[in-house]
């Protein structure tokens, strides 16, 4: 299974990672250097709120442009705004002058993550999609892994001002990739696009059911500081190793992912089963007695998260038409991250009131009890799918034929 362009590909993947790895390094770095200036937790929320936030509030925006403009437009000139927010960040000593910033930086990536994501299945082809997934993913673990932990190390070492230069150069990384690919998206400026989503109810079911458990289960983003370091009497390092384990399990995750084969009702029985389990893991959290037994806990609900990423991912890919692709994940992420700021703020309010363990636990049935529900109405869908005539089409998603040609 080659890809339609090899280059593409990794060059993707590279500056996606290199771009994450400067986020991270420049998100972790503000954090600390506002706690050291005395902010408080209003300020350190705020800086997480305002990195998200625009990808849910210009959701429309994004959803209109990202099909109709060029693709290398949209990535070189949003990449160049964001590197100057970026450099501008760099001299700036304003707290909520900072935060603004911040949110500058979000909307940009509220364009080119979308791009992004409608590129990499014209550059992979269909059948190596799963592949170029995973080696995506492989270079934003590597990201996730080393912004934060250099983050601390610059701050300490050079203040704020070094780490979001160098945040502000990885951004060049995007223009470099919107200059060198020679795969783009040639939209028309002004023209609605062809092809529509509506009432795909086997994708719009599993997205139902993800946002449902990133709702739930996201809480304990919030809370798992204060479950290891109080109940489990875990140190500030143990702390850190069970959240590299899930990023672990993730990376293996995406690259197991990639031998799965089937048809577009089979895969979304395996996501269905896979939601599941990853509620039952983290219910299973809630009854552990030490941090390392959390470690195993996050290896396989990383794990399970890889293989729901990758798989949700060749599933959109086969079903969204190519004309609608750049709005089908810019509203993807509007719903993912919604759910995320929620999460993050029910987390907040309920650590005041109960017990992390409590908490934990209470997620876990949530979770199960979403992946439940929301599951009967995703194998339905399937169930559906599976039965349609071979080599019919609906007007919900592409013919075999138009799934082929995009990607």
């Amino acid at each position: 299974m080659s890809f339609t362009s090899p280059r593409d590909v990794y060059l993707l993947a590279g500056a996606r990672g290199v771009s994450l790895f400067g986020d991270l390094l420049a998100t972790t770095a503000l954090v600390l250097a506002l706690q050291e200036r005395g902010a408080g937790g209003s300020a350190i929320a705020a800086v997480f709120i305002a990195a998200v936030l625009p990808e849910v509030v210009f959701v429309a925006v994004a959803a209109r442009i990202v099909d109709r403009l060029d693709s290398r437009l949209l990535l070189t000139a949003t990449g160049l705004v964001q590197a100057a927010a970026c450099a501008a960040m760099a001299f700036t000593n304003g707290t909520w002058t900072l935060i603004g910033l911040v949110a500058v930086l979000g909307a940009g990536l509220a364009i080119t993550a979308p791009t992004f994501s409608a590129l990499l299945p014209e550059m992979a082809g269909p059948a190596a999609l799963g592949r170029a997934m995973a080696i995506g993913h492989t270079a934003n673990t590597l990201g996730s892994l080393a912004g934060p932990a250099l983050a601390g190390l610059l701050v300490g070492g050079f203040g704020l001002r070094v780490p979001l230069l160098i945040d502000a150069a990885t951004y060049l990384a995007v223009v470099a990739a919107g200059l060198l690919f020679r795969t783009h998206r040639k939209g028309a400026a002004g023209t609605p696009p062809k092809g529509r989503l509506r009432g795909d109810r086997l994708l719009m079911t599993t997205i139902g059911l993800l946002a449902a458990l990133v709702l739930t289960l996201n809480i304990n983003v919030v809370v798992a500081v204060f479950y290891i370091r109080g109940p489990l009497g875990g140190s500030a390092t143990e702390y850190g190793l069970v959240d590299a384990a899930w990023l672990a399990g993730m990376l293996a995750g995406a690259w197991l992912a990639t031998s799965i084969r089937g048809d577009d009702a089979r895969l979304a029985r395996i996501l269905a089963a896979v939601f599941t389990g990853t509620a039952i893991v983290v219910l299973s959290s809630g009854f552990v007695q030490k941090p390392w037994q959390l470690y195993f806990l996050w290896l396989l609900g990383g794990a399970l998260n890889g293989v729901d990423n990758t798989v949700l991912g060749v599933l959109a890919a086969r079903r969204v038409p190519e004309a609608v692709r750049g709005a089908f994940y810019a509203r993807f992420g509007a719903i993912i991250n919604g759910a995320n700021l929620i999460g993050y703020a029910a987390g907040g309010a309920l650590i005041g009131h109960f017990e992390p363990r409590a908490i934990v636990i209470g997620c876990g049935v949530a979770g199960v009890a979403a992946a439940v529900v929301f599951a009967v109405p995703l194998l339905n869908a399937a169930s559906a799918v599976a039965s349609s005539p071979p080599g019919t089409s609906s007007p919900r998603s592409p013919s075999p034929a138009s799934s082929g040609s995009g990607p």
